[in-house]
């Protein structure tokens, strides 16, 4: 028989279905010993769920100075400070004629924002695991931009992947 003819068979042909099968058992098992156990990991556990990070869409409105990059990279300095967080890096950008996108990358995950200073809006996302406390950046940001007006919305990122002990691509088939 010819290699081709082998192929067609399927004989010799290395498709790694049974390595994604082993991957996909031992990724299931993981997630379980995350859940059940008192493992010391960046992982949060809260109210009887465990997830990987919380996860704060913040959105700044008539606010003013959304358009000072300095101003941007001390509130993001801040908001680690008062959060308990790690910071790595930040990067902010000036748009022309206004406007200004950043991150702050920190060991917990993230801050990064982008800023519409002409109607005083800014989006905000603050993301972070283990002890940092998110939830302290909002006050910060209002301060910072001098508004009240914040409204913010919650993710516990993992959680439902965490919760069911399986990957997430078994939850979507």
């Amino acid at each position: 028989m010819t290699d081709a003819n082998l192929f067609q068979l399927g004989i010799g042909l290395e498709t790694g279905a049974q390595e994604e099968d082993t991957a996909r058992s031992a990724t299931t098992a993981i997630v379980n010993s995350l859940v059940d156990s008192d493992r010391e990991d960046h992982f949060i556990r809260r109210d009887g769920k465990v997830f990987a990070g919380t996860h704060l869409i913040i959105e700044v409105m008539n606010g003013s100075g959304l358009d000072c990059e300095t101003r941007i990279q001390n509130a993001f300095r801040k908001c680690v400070d008062v959060c308990g967080a790690t910071l790595l890096h930040i990067h902010t950008h000036k748009f022309s004629p206004q406007g200004v996108s950043g991150v702050a990358v920190l060991a917990e995950s993230h801050i990064s924002v982008h800023t519409w200073p002409e109607i005083g809006y800014g989006a905000f996302d603050v993301f972070m695991c283990g002890d940092a406390e998110p939830w302290k950046a909002v006050d910060v940001l209002k301060e910072a931009f001098d508004t009240p007006t914040v409204e913010v919305r919650e993710l516990l990122r993992g959680e439902e992947f965490l919760a069911k002990g399986i990957p997430s691509k078994e939850v979507a088939a």
